[in-house]
């Protein structure tokens, strides 16, 4: 029986709302994860990601600290070089805490994305049907497709269930990438949340 959704508890770790930025290195990309005051201002920083480039398995670990002493949480994909691979989020000790994948048929023209984890099963896609058709055009353009262009898209991720917005990511206008994550259901714990954030910046092009 599905318990429903006021009467099931919160995850662990709930951060209402939190940004994304990205840091780009020569051989790793970085992702600094802050949190949101009240008031609008960024807060302190609850996490560091790194992704290692060309690897034949993707893995993203988030650490405490930016000198990477802390692995928190990390989330890895279970097959090889897979458009359609799934991604585990774990814990600090190993525990999986939710899954997330790319439907690939689906995002041929607008890009959607499964997310779930214990009592909540969401989906997630593209805010604007025209701006994912028109990114797609860009990159196919020769030598246009090479030229960066801030295209600012967002992601909107509800509960397959009931409709009741679950995840909301929005990219804002910057030279380097940069996300405004909410997080309204409860039932989505922080690490989940932040590794599907992360991933639509890192793995958006696969």
């Amino acid at each position: 029986m599905t318990v429903p959704h006021a009467q099931q508890p919160p995850a662990p770790m709930v951060v209402p709302r939190f940004t994304v930025h990205q840091r780009i290195t020569v051989m790793v990309n970085r992702y600094e994860v802050r949190a949101v005051q009240p008031d609008g201002s960024e807060g302190g920083l609850l996490a560091m990601a790194q992704q290692k480039r060309m690897k034949l398995k993707e893995e993203v670990v988030f650490t405490a600290d930016e000198a990477r002493t802390r692995p928190v949480f990390s989330f890895r994909a279970r097959q090889r070089l897979d458009v359609h691979a799934q991604h585990d989020v774990f814990d600090e000790g190993g525990r999986v805490l939710g899954t997330f994948g790319k439907r690939f048929g689906a995002s041929l023209l607008r890009s959607t994305w499964t997310l779930s984890v214990p009592g909540l099963e969401a989906v997630g896609r593209e805010r604007r049907p025209f701006l994912a058709i028109l990114r797609r055009v860009w990159d196919f353009i020769p030598f246009l497709g090479d030229v960066w262009v801030p295209f600012v898209f967002h992601f909107d991720f509800v509960d397959t269930a009931t409709g009741a917005p679950v995840l909301v990511v929005e990219r804002r206008k910057s030279i380097r990438d940069r996300y405004d994550v909410h997080v309204p259901d409860p039932r989505l714990d922080f690490r989940v949340a932040a590794s599907m954030a992360v991933a639509l910046d890192a793995l958006q092009s696969r």
